[in-house]
């Protein structure tokens, strides 16, 4: 097992002797860099597995496959045997690490999944990369589908939003800004495009339960080992994916403060992805979960070419690094070499720029933080060689591993719950059902329109003559038929009639009922 005084993580060994990270500063992020072929893989692998061993999981993706191996225990070969005196090692326990694996396409591990609700606008327009006016869009489409009480699960509940929204921009706009039609077409484009990559499999439902990545199995961390190489072919998807991952991890987990080591250790490989055309609030927001995720007991690790690949206010907060050769065939890499040998403190038994550019493969200059938080003295150091196997494994090995996986099932069938699209669709059928009705009820009144004016309008003029006969007649009878009985109701004589207060009561009355008396038995003559 790679530790020492069981305070340190053994990972590389100097001519002054073993390197290790100090557990509890291993949440403090760290960076392996280095030109292709010089060792960056198996450096991550070797850190992984150390985590491992240690009972902290990791989640790493997987480019070429080479790290399936670390699901395999390795065996003695003769690069392992030349540097066994090297480091102290007489014999090596090879063993295999736990491992899950997962795959955003579901072919070559569990599916992984997020909503397009929980992924938001922000993350949403960079991987769809939209402008900024177009990302102010999606920010009103998520504004009015939380309102509403509606999910957004996946992109065909996205789509609906956008058809809702553009047809019925005029009122949105007076409350929400502006929603034009060219906005909402480029939105709608910029999904097909996501749909024709296969991007539309990452979203849906059931979502990627975050705590899945901080299984322990054994005493040992899981491995959580993401299938890329499909992914990688589209650099949008794949950094927004991680920084999905990354971004769930710092608003789900808990404040724990500092611990004696990590609750997980997140590898970004090919780091660059994550910066490449990324706008400086977008890098602001990843600077922040950066700097406020260790908090929640996570690490950070970025493995990429060079330095140079982070921008300074991240780089700086990456205490544990691993720095493999660089090559300086141009003014631009010389510059790099530079800033990276910057990076670390120097070592007064050599230059470290001159270093960097002579190491072998395998070889890295090593600097890590020491049990106050301070970075160590650069070392040029040897790495050490995995316990796990080094390279790819079967497919029939990798099918047996998600088989035997303790969630294995537990993504595979998607659900289709009752979301945006539903609740819209229902909204157009009640819609059209309304409209339907409106339809035939005006059908109904031209025809009448039609019948009248064929009968030249005859029923409905004699029908109007008759209804004012009706009335004046009633209304004559009534008043004298009220008279008469209002006066034997008060003994008045009748010109002094509905004078008094029962008079007018009396004359009311009588006249009312009178009237609807007459008024019934004339309209059934006139029928």
């Amino acid at each position: 097992m790679y530790e020492q005084d069981g305070r340190g993580l053994y990972i590389a060994h100097s001519d002054n002797g073993p390197i290790s990270i100090t557990a509890r500063m291993a949440n403090r992020h760290g960076l392996i860099a280095g030109a292709t072929g010089t060792g960056k893989t198996v450096s991550l692998q070797v850190l992984a597995e150390t985590f491992s061993q240690m009972g902290v999981p990791c989640f790493m993706a997987d480019m070429k496959g080479d790290l399936s191996g670390i699901s395999q225990a390795g065996k003695l070969s003769g690069f392992i045997e030349k540097r066994m005196p090297e480091f102290g090692i007489e014999n090596p326990q090879f063993a295999a690490c736990p491992v899950r694996f997962y795959d955003v396409y579901g072919q070559q591990g569990h599916p992984m999944r997020a909503t397009i609700s929980a992924m938001g606008p922000d993350l949403l327009g960079r991987l769809l990369e939209l402008n900024d006016t177009q990302t102010g869009v999606l920010h009103i489409i998520f504004r009015i589908a939380d309102e509403r009480g509606w999910f957004m699960d996946d992109i065909k509940d996205l789509r609906a939003m956008l058809d809702h929204v553009a047809r019925n921009a005029k009122a949105y706009t007076t409350r929400y800004g502006n929603v034009s039609s060219s906005s909402v077409g480029a939105i709608q484009r910029a999904l097909l495009s996501l749909e024709n990559q296969g991007g539309d499999k990452f979203f849906g439902l059931p979502e990627f339960d975050i705590n899945d990545l901080l299984a322990v199995k054994d005493g040992k961390g899981v491995m959580s080992v993401l299938a890329a190489d499909e992914l990688m072919l589209r650099p949008k998807l794949y950094s927004t994916f991680l920084l999905w991952l990354m971004s769930e991890l710092y608003s789900t987990l808990p404040e724990v403060g500092d611990l004696d080591k990590p609750k997980l250790i997140f590898f970004f490989d090919e780091a660059h992805m994550l910066f490449d055309g990324t706008s400086k609030a977008m890098v602001d927001k990843i600077e922040q979960v950066i700097r406020l995720i260790r908090s929640k007991g996570v690490g950070i690790y970025f493995v990429t070419q060079s330095p140079t690949d982070i921008p300074d206010v991240i780089l700086g907060q990456l205490g544990n690094r691993v720095q493999h050769a660089l090559r300086a065939f141009t003014p631009k890499d010389q510059k790099a070499v530079k800033t990276a040998a910057d990076t670390f403190r120097a070592n007064p038994t050599f230059r470290t720029d001159e270093a960097i550019m002579n190491l072998e493969t395998g070889e890295a200059l090593v600097s890590v933080l020491d049990e106050k938080g301070a970075p160590t003295v650069v070392e040029r150091a040897k790495m050490l060689f995995p316990l796990s196997q080094i390279g790819a494994i079967s497919e029939g090995q990798r099918l047996d591993a998600i088989k035997s996986s303790a969630i294995y099932g537990k993504y595979d069938t998607t659900e289709d719950r009752e979301s945006a699209f539903e609740a819209l669709l229902a909204e157009d059928e009640e819609r059209a059902e309304l409209e339907a009705r409106e339809a035939e009820a005006a059908a109904e009144l031209e025809a009448k329109k039609k019948e009248e004016k064929a009968n030249g309008n005859k029923p409905s003029t004699m029908k109007k003559v008759w209804k004012a006969i009706i009335t004046a007649i009633t209304t004559t009878i009534a008043t004298i038929i009220g008279s008469s009985v209002s006066n034997k109701i008060t003994g008045k004589k009748s010109n002094t009639t509905g004078k008094t207060a029962a008079g007018r009561v009396a004359k009311n009355a009588t006249s009312a009922a009178t009237r609807t008396i007459i008024r019934d038995v004339l309209g059934n003559v006139i029928k």
